[in-house]
């Protein structure tokens, strides 16, 4: 059986694409972070936002602790930011550094620009979401319309959570290296690796699941046993169909299994869904405790909002797109429905 990423249908097929190309450089795609919350100007931590670009996350983080005489486990990051692209991002690093001389500093491709104290340590989770600004070049002549009526379609129904083909390595074999792991046919002592692969599995299986439900018309209504997540505190609950207003409503949304041996259990309909996947893809539930505490599994909403959508038409048959997605989420989940040509976008 394999394991490597299948096809997600898209919400909006019978809506025309862009076409075009992402990525072209670096410049061409800019993350931003949406903090969870300020920094309160006081405390042992110092809060930096850094713009960087072409770097990955943890090789600036170390670089940042050097530059400011801590330890690397003493710096705290919200998430991990794209290497090919400009990022901005808050770190907190516990030292004696100054705001002041901490807005100085710079290194190969990172530079601070903002810095204020806070009486904690960041967090992986620490943050709202994140604001994407993507250039799209190459596009037809009618891309801004076509964009135009494709993200107000999403903004109505939602964006698909999808996990994107970065998680699942350059040669899409990272979920079967975590099925070899539960199976006991390979042994991996790397913690990150067997971590990634662990993550991997799980991220294919929920990626499955949406696909499913994509493909029945199921993505933005629920069913008997669903597992459902309210949007404005992220609890969880067991519904079903006499909870479809509250998800027409967008209080309350689907959530997914990343399945693991704790995991918050559905019944009835949704649990056979999510067991029919895990059998269609030669995982067995009882797998699971082999991964330990790196299998403990979660729940993650099928649908998530799009907000603050825009579209600026660029010269040379270009155009930029701006909008702002939950935490966890990729921009994938909106650049597939407007270019509508997979090979073009590049998520690596």
């Amino acid at each position: 059986m394999s394991l490597a990423p299948r096809p997600i249908p898209l919400l909006t097929p019978e809506l025309p694409g862009t076409g075009g190309l992402t990525r072209v450089a670096e410049e061409d795609f800019l993350v931003e972070e949406l903090p969870l919350y300020e920094p309160q100007g006081t405390g042992e931590h110092l809060y930096v936002t850094i713009e960087k670009r072409g770097r990955t996350t943890p090789e600036v983080a170390r670089e940042v602790a050097q530059a400011m005489g801590a330890k690397e486990r003493d710096v705290g990051t919200a998430g991990l930011k794209d290497k090919r692209a400009v990022t901005v991002q808050r770190m907190s690093v516990l030292t004696l550094v100054t705001a002041g001389d901490a807005q100085k500093l710079t290194g190969r491709g990172w530079k601070v620009l903002v810095a204020a104290r806070h009486n904690n340590k960041l967090r992986p989770g620490h943050l709202r979401g994140n604001r994407f600004r993507v250039v799209v070049r190459g596009v037809s002549a009618d891309a801004c319309e076509r964009a135009q009526t494709v993200l107000g379609r999403l903004a109505t129904i939602g964006a698909a959570n999808i996990f994107g083909p970065q998680r699942f390595g350059k040669r899409e074999d990272n979920a079967a290296l975590g099925r070899a792991i539960l199976l006991r046919e390979t042994q991996v002592r790397d913690r990150f690796l067997r971590r990634m692969a662990l993550s991997a599995l799980q991220s294919e299986l929920f990626n499955r699941c949406l696909a499913a439900r994509i493909q029945d018309g199921l993505f933005g209504t629920a069913i008997e046993g669903d597992v459902l997540r309210k949007r404005d505190s992220g609890g969880l609950f067991v519904g079903g169909v006499v909870d479809a207003p509250r998800v027409a409503a967008q209080e309350v949304d689907p959530a997914g299994p990343l399945p693991g041996h704790s995991i918050y259990a559905a019944r009835a309909e949704a649990l056979a869904r999510e067991e029919a996947v895990l059998r269609d893809s030669e995982v067995e539930e009882r797998l699971f405790s082999a991964g330990g505490d790196e299998m403990q599994g979660a729940r993650r909403p099928y649908r998530i909002p799009l907000e603050d959508a825009q579209v600026v038409a660029l010269p040379e048959s270009a155009l930029t797109l701006t909008f702002a997605l939950p935490k966890g989420s990729y921009a994938l989940a909106v650049l597939r429905e407007v270019v509508k040509d997979g090979a073009a976008i590049d998520e690596d």
